[in-house]
């Protein structure tokens, strides 16, 4: 089963479409269904129909590293659907992320990602009362790193000695106000 389909996986937590398995509430799972990214050895196991083409098929780590990506139907069909629904992660920034990545790069996008992800683990840290991990995977996905940071910040400093799920609502009005001015939602488009 640790079979690799390509020589080397370098971006195990970028998935092959495009989204950024750091932001996903299921990567933040401490139990047994944790998924690992979607190149992980499990996730590789059970496939999606972009692993089986772009990984298992072609032995390319990213659909846009494919010679057909402009023409792919199944590429543009999941594209054009993250711009109106999300499955269990958001979807919202797909097309904003590719366009980052050709524009700067796969490592400039995989740090930006980490920064992200130290911004979540921080508010899942701090300010999740058991029942926000997806709301704050959200935010942190589709606001910027700055006005999260500043959400952040202000939120520590205005909520100490207060409850977690004080401290929560607090995080939840700062970041609900700012996901209204960037016309961001912050909940899965069903």
């Amino acid at each position: 089963m640790s079979r690799r389909i390509i020589s080397e996986i370098k971006y195990p937590e970028i998935g092959v479409c495009g989204l950024s398995c750091r932001l996903c509430p299921r990567y933040h799972t401490e139990t047994k269904s944790r998924c690992g990214g979607c190149k992980s050895e499990v996730r590789m196991a059970v496939g999606c129909p972009f692993i089986t083409c772009a990984v298992k098929r072609k032995r390319i780590e990213f659909c846009w590293d494919c010679k057909e990506h402009d023409i792919c139907k199944k590429w543009k069909q999941h594209r054009e659907s993250g711009k109106r629904r999300d499955s269990f992660k958001s979807y919202q920034t797909l097309e904003d992320d590719i366009l980052f990545i050709q524009n700067n790069g796969i490592n400039e996008f995989e740090n930006t990602q980490k920064t992200r992800e130290l911004l979540l683990r921080d508010m899942l840290r701090q300010f999740n009362e058991g029942r926000s991990k997806s709301y704050y995977c959200i935010a942190t996905t589709v606001l910027n790193t700055a006005e999260l940071k500043e959400a952040i910040d202000w939120a520590k400093k205005h909520s100490k000695g207060l409850s977690v799920k004080e401290k929560s609502r607090i995080l939840h009005s700062i970041l609900d106000s700012t996901a209204k001015k960037e016309n961001r939602v912050l909940k899965l488009r069903k």
